[in-house]
C-alpha cells in the first residue's frame, strides 16, 4: 500500500494517467490499478523503469522504493501457530498496526482488541469450538501478541474513545468485567496512550457520527508521498480500508466532533472508577 501510493505520488507529479504507466510497463490498466492499490506485486526491474520514465532518477530514492517493495512478496508469516487464529480479512488490520505511528478508534459496542485484558479475551471465546487444530489458547495468544505494539521502544501514539455501550456490554462475569475497566484505567495511564469515555448523558451535536466505529491509522513512510493515512471500517462480511482524501477528510472530522463531545482524561478515568464500583454492588446472577 505504501509503494502504491509513493508510485501513485511519482505519477501525479509527473503529470501521468494510470494508462501512461501500464504503457510504460507494457501492463494491463487493471494491473497497474492493483500495483497502485497494493494488491499486486512489481518488479525491482519495472520499479527502476518506472521511476526513471517518470523523471525520479536519483539512485538514492530507487533503493527506498526498493526497500518498500522488498517485503511485500513475502509468504508463510501467517500460517503458522497462534497466528492461524487471524482470518484473512483481519490481517492487514494486524500489520497496519504492527507499522503504525498513530492509531484512533472509535467503538460502540465491542472492547478494541487492542485494550482487551486476558481475562476478559478469554470470555469473548470460552464458547468458540476448536477449529481446524486452533484452541482456546491460540486465540487469547493471538490477541495478547497483537497488542505487543504498545510495548516496543517507540511505541504507536494510541488514543480511543468509548461509547458507554461498549462498557457496559456485558460479555463475561462482573469479576472480569472489574478487571477490565481496571485494565483501561492502566492503560490510560500510559505515556502515549489516551483513552475517553463517551457516556450515555453526554450531549450529542447532530452531525457527530456516534452509530459506527472506525478506526483511523498512519504508517509512516521513507518516501517523498509522506506517511500513509487509511481509515478502517467492517461490518458482516466486510472489512474496508479507505485512503481517498474525501473519506480520510470526513472520518477525521467526525474524529474531531466525537474527541469533543466525550469526556476529558481525567474524567472518564472517573466515570470508570465509577462503574467499577457499579459492578462491584451487583454480583453476578
Amino acid at each position: 500500500m505504501i509503494l502504491g501510493r509513493e508510485i501513485a505520488h511519482m505519477m501525479e507529479t509527473a503529470g501521468k494517467a494510470p494508462a501512461d504507466l501500464a504503457a510504460i510497463l507494457s501492463t494491463s490498466r487493471s494491473r497497474m490499478g492493483q500495483i497502485l492499490s497494493g494488491q499486486a506485486t512489481v518488479s525491482v526491474g519495472d520499479l527502476e523503469r518506472l521511476a526513471t520514465q517518470l523523471g525520479f532518477r536519483d539512485t538514492d530514492y530507487h533503493e527506498t522504493l526498493f526497500a518498500m517493495r522488498k517485503d511485500s512478496h513475502k509468504r508463510g508469516f501467517w500460517t503458522t501457530g497462534y497466528r492461524r487464529a487471524y482470518g484473512e480479512e483481519l490481517r492487514l488490520r494486524v500489520d497496519t498496526e504492527m507499522h503504525a505511528d498513530r492509531i484512533r478508534e472509535f467503538e460502540v459496542e465491542v472492547m478494541p482488541g487492542l485494550l482487551q485484558c486476558e481475562d476478559y479475551v478469554r470470555a469473548l471465546y470460552m464458547s468458540v469450538p476448536d477449529v481446524d487444530g486452533l484452541t482456546l489458547e491460540d486465540r487469547i495468544q493471538a490477541r495478547i501478541d497483537r497488542q505487543s505494539i504498545f510495548l516496543k521502544d517507540s511505541p504507536p501514539s494510541a488514543h480511543f474513545v468509548l461509547s458507554e455501550s461498549c462498557l457496559r456490554r456485558v460479555w463475561c462475569d462482573r469479576p472480569v468485567m472489574i478487571t477490565q475497566l481496571e485494565h483501561l484505567i492502566e492503560l490510560s495511564q500510559r505515556e502515549h496512550m489516551m483513552i475517553q469515555v463517551f457516556p450515555f448523558d453526554r450531549p450529542v451535536g447532530r452531525r457527530t457520527a456516534i452509530s459506527n466505529h472506525f478506526t483511523l491509522l498512519r504508517i509512516p513512510s521513507t518516501g517523498v508521498a509522506g506517511s500513509l493515512e487509511v481509515a478502517y471500517t467492517e461490518g458482516p462480511g466486510e472489512f474496508r480500508f479507505l485512503d481517498d482524501k474525501k473519506a480520510l477528510d470526513a472520518y477525521d472530522t467526525a474524529w474531531t466532533r466525537l474527541t469533543t463531545a466525550a469526556l476529558g482524561f481525567e474524567e472518564s478515568r472517573k466515570f470508570l472508577r465509577g462503574m467499577i464500583t457499579e459492578f462491584g454492588k451487583h454480583p453476578t446472577p
